[in-house]
């Protein structure tokens, strides 16, 4: 039996109308009436994660901003954020710009709690537009959303896909930072090297006194990678993209069958 579980949001945890279904919510509730820790580990910021969590029933951690924000969800507390600070993100944008020429940028912030400076956590050139719906975004210069620390760079351009603009961006970045994805639908994401969902997962595992073996996550993009891999059991959903599948020791039904439930009913 697991001691502590993780999952993804979007693709995983949620069904394709991003909802969390009856059959999932009641597998959740029986974990956490065992006095086993529910981990939401998300590229979702802060602000995005309660409305999950209060659906999930879950109040514990959550992992944010693919592991650059620990988010405590019943104190709504933001207790460690890993930055890029501004020097960092103009040499990217230089970068970035020589080899996604035409590419527009944003960068997400977070504030101590969940809506601190709401406004302000989202800004965005102008003409970007995220894959998703995004209403607190707030558009303004390139100068502006480079010009504060953010937990993470977002690079979006409108004629290549996610896979081919991270292997382009690995090229100029390296190790410096780290780079991935969670659609491939033109939008690479960007934080701090030490920012990873596996490094943010193992911080709230170390909390809870569990060892990296009694962990089970459950991912579907290449993001969640490096938390399958940590994980002591890795499972990907079926609608999962390859490189999850890859990483993964199984592999579930889709975020459409409860998936995360198949599995988790084994023990709860």
């Amino acid at each position: 039996m697991p001691l502590l579980i993780a999952s993804d949001v979007d693709g995983t945890l949620l069904n394709p109308a991003e909802r969390v279904t009856r059959r999932t919510a009641e597998v959740i509730r029986r974990i956490t009436e065992s006095g086993k820790p529910f981990v939401l580990v998300t590229g979702r910021p802060p602000r995005w994660v309660p409305r999950v969590a209060e659906a999930a029933g879950v109040t514990g951690y959550a992992v944010c901003a693919n592991g650059a924000a620990l988010y405590d969800i019943a104190a709504d507390r933001v207790l460690r954020a890993r930055w890029l600070d501004p020097v960092l993100l103009n040499d990217l944008s230089a970068a970035l710009t020589e080899v996604l020429p035409g590419c527009l940028l944003a960068t997400e912030r977070v504030g101590a709690t969940a809506t601190d400076d709401a406004g302000q956590q989202f800004l965005a050139e102008p003409g970007y537009r995220h894959p998703w719906p995004n209403p607190d975004s707030t558009a303004t210069s390139r100068a502006a959303v480079l010009g504060r620390p953010a937990v993470k760079l977002l690079v979006r351009h409108s004629s290549m896909t996610s896979a081919e603009m991270a292997l382009a961006a690995g090229a100029v970045v390296g190790d410096e930072v780290s780079v991935t994805y969670s659609s491939n639908s033109g939008l690479i994401e960007i934080t701090a090297a030490d920012a990873t969902k596996a490094t943010g997962l193992a911080e709230v595992a170390e909390l809870h006194g569990v060892p990296q073996v009694d962990v089970i996550a459950f991912g579907d993009m290449p993001n969640d990678v490096p938390m399958l891999r940590w994980a002591g059991h890795g499972v990907a959903v079926a609608n999962a993209h390859p490189d999850a599948k890859a990483a993964a020791d199984e592999v579930t039904g889709s975020n459409a069958d409860d998936g995360v439930a198949l599995v988790l009913e084994r023990w709860f």
